[in-house]
C-alpha cells in the first residue's frame, strides 16, 4: 500500500458513492497532516484524504490522535474500532457531516410491508442462486432455509466425519453450550457477526432495521450475516472440529484468514447496496456539501471547477484498502 499517496481540498466532501469504501488500519499510529489522514508504521508512511474514505476500520495495535479522529469526524468518516480484519467490532463514531439517503431508504423499505417482503425475498434469493422467490411467503421462505441448512449440516457432517447432533447455543455467551462442534459454529458467527456490524455502521445504514429479523438492536446484522454462513462459518466449523482446533481463538483467526483471504468486506458493501436498492435506482446518498448554481439550481460541492483531473476518480470508490504494519518484533528492511 506504500502508492497511496493522495490529497484533497481542504473542504471536499464527497458522496459515500465516490469514496473508497474502506480502510483498514493494523499496527500502525494514525495521526493528522492538514487535511490527510497519516498512517505510519516501522516500514512506510501513508497519507489518505479524510474526505474520500467512507469508513476506516481500526484494528490491534492501531494509535489515533484526536486531531486524526476529528479530522475523520468533520470529513463524515465512519470511525470503528475492530478485532483483526475486523471480526469484532467494539464501538464506532460517525460526524455530523455524513448525510442520511442511506438510512432514510433503509427505514421506508423496512416500514413498507410489500417494499420489505421484496428485500426479504431477495437476501433469501441470495442463498438460493437459480431458484425464483419472488412469489415465496416468509414462512414458505423461512421453511425452504430451515431445510436447506439441515442438508448443509448433514453434507459437511458426512466430508468431515464430524458428528451432527443438532445446533446449541446459549444467548449472551456464544462459546458457552453445546459440543465443540457447537462452540466453534457460535464462535465463527460472532466474528462474521463484526464484521457485518462494522461495514453496517460504516456505510451510514442501521444496524437494528432488520427486513428478516426484527426486535433486536443488532436485526440487521443478522440479516447480512446470513448471507454467508453456509459458505463461511458452517464449513470452517467442521474443518476446525475435524482437526481438534476447538479454541474461541481458533475460529477467530481462522475466520480473518478466510475473510481477508475472499475479500468479504468489500463484498457485504456490494450486498447491502444491492439489497437497499432493489429496484436497481442510483445508490442513495444526500449531498451535504452544495454550491448554489443560478441557473441549475445547485452544484456538488468539494469539487476542483478549474480542473478536475486532480480528483481521485469515482471508480475508487468500490477499493477496499488495507494498510498493516510489520509485526512488532519484525526488524525494519535494509534500504540501501
Amino acid at each position: 500500500m506504500a502508492d497511496i499517496w493522495w490529497k484533497a481540498h481542504p473542504h471536499d466532501l464527497h458522496r459515500l458513492t465516490d469514496r473508497v469504501s474502506s480502510v483498514y488500519v493494523e499496527r500502525c499510529h494514525v495521526d493528522r497532516d492538514e487535511n490527510a489522514v497519516v498512517i505510519v508504521n516501522k516500514l512506510e508512511t501513508v497519507r489518505v484524504p479524510a474526505a474520500m474514505v467512507a469508513t476506516m476500520l481500526l484494528g490491534p495495535g492501531t494509535r489515533a490522535t484526536h486531531a486524526a479522529i476529528a479530522l475523520l469526524a468533520d470529513s463524515g468518516t465512519t470511525v470503528s474500532w475492530v478485532g483483526e480484519q475486523g471480526v469484532r467490532m467494539y464501538a464506532s463514531g460517525l460526524g455530523p457531516s455524513r448525510g442520511a439517503g442511506l438510512l432514510h431508504r433503509q427505514a421506508w423499505l423496512v416500514t413498507r410491508p410489500k417494499e420489505r417482503l421484496q428485500v426479504a425475498r431477495a437476501m433469501y434469493g441470495m442463498r438460493f442462486p437459480g431458484e425464483d422467490v419472488s412469489a415465496k411467503s416468509m414462512q414458505q421462505l423461512r421453511g425452504r432455509e430451515g431445510s436447506r441448512i439441515r442438508k448443509l449440516y448433514q453434507a459437511h457432517s458426512q466430508r468431515t466425519g464430524v458428528p451432527w447432533n443438532g445446533r446449541e447455543y446459549k444467548p449472551g455467551d456464544a462459546f458457552a453450550a453445546g459440543d465443540d462442534l457447537n462452540r466453534m459454529l457460535s464462535a465463527a458467527n460472532a466474528a462474521l457477526y463484526g464484521i457485518c456490524h462494522a461495514v453496517i455502521v460504516g456505510l451510514g445504514a442501521s444496524p437494528g432495521l432488520g427486513f428478516v429479523h426484527t426486535g433486536s438492536a443488532t436485526s440487521f446484522v443478522m440479516d447480512i450475516a446470513d448471507l454467508y454462513k453456509a459458505e463461511y462459518t458452517i464449513p470452517l466449523a467442521f474443518d476446525l472440529t475435524k482437526q481438534n482446533l476447538t479454541k474461541e481463538r481458533d475460529a477467530r483467526l481462522a475466520m480473518r484468514d478466510r475473510i481477508a483471504e475472499t475479500r468479504l468486506l468489500g463484498r457485504i458493501v456490494d450486498d447491502i447496496k444491492t439489497l437497499l436498492n432493489p429496484e436497481g435506482v442510483e445508490f442513495p446518498e444526500d449531498e451535504v456539501n452544495e454550491l448554489w448554481d443560478e441557473k441549475r439550481g445547485s452544484v456538488p460541492g468539494g469539487t476542483n471547477w478549474e480542473n478536475n483531473a486532480d480528483l481521485i476518480p469515482p471508480s475508487m470508490g468500490q477499493d477496499n484498502i488495507a494498510i498493516i504494519g510489520p509485526e512488532f518484533d519484525t526488524p525494519p528492511p535494509d534500504r540501501r
